[in-house]
């Protein structure tokens, strides 16, 4: 049997992800603590694979390499202030031109990817479980899955050598937000260079549906059973943002206004489809309400029986819902800068957030006993 972690994007909102985190952390290390010391246990021991886009494959990174996650959380937090703090300044002449391509320096956030995981190469033994990272191959127009299964096709072989990419570099390729951040170049292979942006300006910013893929499918090596009770997939989103505009404000939008929420649709879009589809094909029991037509799709199974067990969290972000925390009292305001990705003052509020949200959310009972750790 085998377990799945999928980390969402979301930029700075990748805190709400470290509370949920951190309620998991304490529920299997409180589980396994019979057959693994509680200050020595850490998430990659239980997930037999860990994968993550945009700023989850940051996070995602991290807890492959042995980070508990409070580490992470520390590290995260100090990223968050150096890489959201330094804009170019488009009134200066000599940084408008970079301005024009995107709004943040990217050696901040270069420099902080290599002091987390320095020198380790994707086919380095210093990742301790299987991770996959999500990006985007903009002058392909394809999504890559960079992940460290000898057994993949591009792992070790004429195809490819992404055995002997640097990590950092590989995160850094998901974490190039278009507009926040210049293309990250890789040399992938054949002496041929690719640019890369961020995994999330695909259908994948939510990577949960492509780490089943990955686990399943021949081409990348893995090939591990199916089953409600052999496949175990948890996913964790970076807070989901509500949707509701007047019908006037939709019909009197400008083109810079449809260029800047396109994008945002799309990926809820693609987010939606992909927990339609995760809910279709496994045993879900706590399955979202998709829309009034389908339901929660407790009732129906793609197949005779389902592909996996299956769990998303994420929290809404709404003024209504947010007040239920109880952790303060929340206005508009308030929302619309929590939905902001690059607003690093909210690392701290977000991690309430996700904390709150996974008390509420998260029991014992989600990690059923056939999926612990054995002696």
């Amino acid at each position: 049997m085998k377990r799945i972690l999928s980390l969402d994007g979301g930029g700075i909102r990748g805190a709400l992800t470290l509370g949920y985190l951190q309620k998991i952390e304490n529920i299997l290390r409180d589980r396994h603590k019979n057959i693994i010391s509680p200050e020595k246990f850490r998430l990659y021991q239980y997930f037999d694979m860990i994968g993550g886009t945009s700023t989850g494959s940051i996070i995602a990174a991290a807890l492959a390499i042995g980070l508990k996650v409070s580490e992470i959380k520390e590290k995260y937090f100090e990223l968050g202030k150096e890489i959201f703090g330094e804009k170019y300044d488009w009134w200066n002449p000599l940084e408008t031109f970079r301005y024009l391509k995107a709004r943040y320096n990217h050696k901040p956030l270069e420099n902080e990817l290599k002091k987390v995981f320095g020198d380790i190469l994707l086919g380095s033994d210093k990742i301790l479980t299987a991770l996959c990272v999500v990006s985007k191959r903009a002058d392909t127009n394809s999504t890559w899955l960079f992940h460290n299964n000898p057994n993949g096709k591009f792992f070790n072989s004429e195809l490819g050598q992404n055995k002997s990419m640097p990590l950092w570099e590989i995160v850094r390729s998901s974490t190039a937000a278009p507009t926040y951040f210049v293309p990250q170049l890789l040399n992938v292979g054949n002496d041929i260079t690719g640019a890369f942006v961020d995994g999330g300006v695909s259908m994948a910013n939510n990577p949960a549906l492509e780490l089943i893929k990955v686990a399943i499918m021949k081409g990348f090596g893995y090939q591990w059973p199916t089953g409600a009770d052999q496949l175990l997939l948890i996913s964790i989103g970076t807070g989901n943002a509500e949707y509701f505009s007047k019908t006037t404000e939709v019909t009197d939008n400008w083109v810079l206004s449809w260029a800047t929420e396109i994008p945002s649709m799309l990926m809820s879009d693609a987010s939606w489809n992909n927990q339609t589809i995760l809910q279709w094909i496994s045993n879900c029991p706590k399955g979202k309400m998709i829309d009034m037509e389908i339901g929660d799709l407790k009732n129906e199974n793609l197949f005779k029986e389902p592909l996996l067990t299956y769990f998303r969290y994420n929290q809404i972000l709404s003024v209504e819902e947010l007040n239920k925390s109880g952790l303060c009292v929340f206005t508009d305001e308030d929302v619309k800068s929590l939905k902001e990705m690059s607003n690093a003052v909210n690392c701290s509020i977000l991690y309430e957030i996700g904390q709150a949200a996974a008390e509420k959310d998260i029991g014992a009972i989600d990690f059923p006993p056939f999926f612990d750790l054995k002696k």
